[in-house]
């Protein structure tokens, strides 16, 4: 996200950011810290009181940045008009829609001219990779011939509430997202594979020394802009931009 901004805006830019399905808050405040005004919508009840209370604990400047509200993402035209944000993120939520393409027309009505849509999905293409590097060779061939998934389940957060949850969800192929992102007038600018070796970590299991952590992250880094490697990655980060 940093890359892409920097790529599109001046530095220092306060942009208009809207962060659809925001969960607990996480990637809002971290926007908002780096100056931002951001609107974040979700429409779990639980995932939005984790994410008031984080936002509770912000300093003033950051608390009037951010503006929290209730909703669902295949909604957005009832709470804003069209053209209200610089940048729409829609991370981690595509893949529990039924009917994706008509939530994503909206996202992107939601953008000004030149704006920034940034979807994270599950890879459909890499499905057989999860079971098929953990020896699970029935699960792995199955996966060749479905786009569902059962997510692992998910490590508790603060508060005691589970991370989101979804006992079946659905991956997209990046084949037909950039057909579907070129019909809703944001066509694919850029597009990076994510957690390419690290899907296979257990949720909850603890960070690594400090060294071996970087390393890691310049791994998937790398790895997430290199063909083939990022080509079956767990998930893949699509970024389009409004005509």
């Amino acid at each position: 996200m940093d890359e892409q901004i920097a790529a599109r805006y001046p530095v220092g830019q306060r942009l208009r950011i809207l962060d659809v399905g925001m969960g607990q808050g996480t990637q809002a405040l971290r926007l908002a810290r780096a100056g931002h005004t951001i609107t974040g919508l979700e429409s779990d009840p639980g995932m939005l009181k984790v994410a008031r209370e984080a936002l509770a604990t912000e300093p003033a400047g950051i608390r009037e940045r951010v503006r929290l509200i209730e909703g669902d993402g295949r909604e957005t035209g009832v709470h804003f008009l069209p053209g209200s944000f610089d940048v729409v993120l829609c991370h981690g939520v595509l893949m529990y829609v039924e009917e994706p393409d008509a939530m994503l027309a909206g996202l992107a009505r939601m953008l000004a001219p030149g704006g920034l849509l940034s979807l994270l999905v599950r890879n459909a293409d890499a499905l057989a990779m999860r079971p098929g590097l953990a020896g699970d060779w029935s699960g792995a061939l199955a996966a060749f011939e479905s786009d569902a998934y059962s997510p692992k389940p998910s490590a508790p957060v603060e508060g005691g509430l589970p991370g989101r949850p979804g006992p079946q969800a659905r991956a997209d192929r990046l084949e037909t997202l950039t057909a579907t992102l070129a019909g809703i007038a944001a066509p694919l600018q850029a597009w990076y594979g994510v957690r390419v070796f690290t899907d296979n970590v257990p949720n909850g299991e603890g960070l690594p020394a400090a060294e071996e952590l970087e390393r890691l992250l310049a791994a998937e880094d790398r790895a997430g802009r290199t063909e083939p490697y990022r080509r079956v990655a767990a998930l893949l980060h699509l970024c389009g931009v409004r005509g």
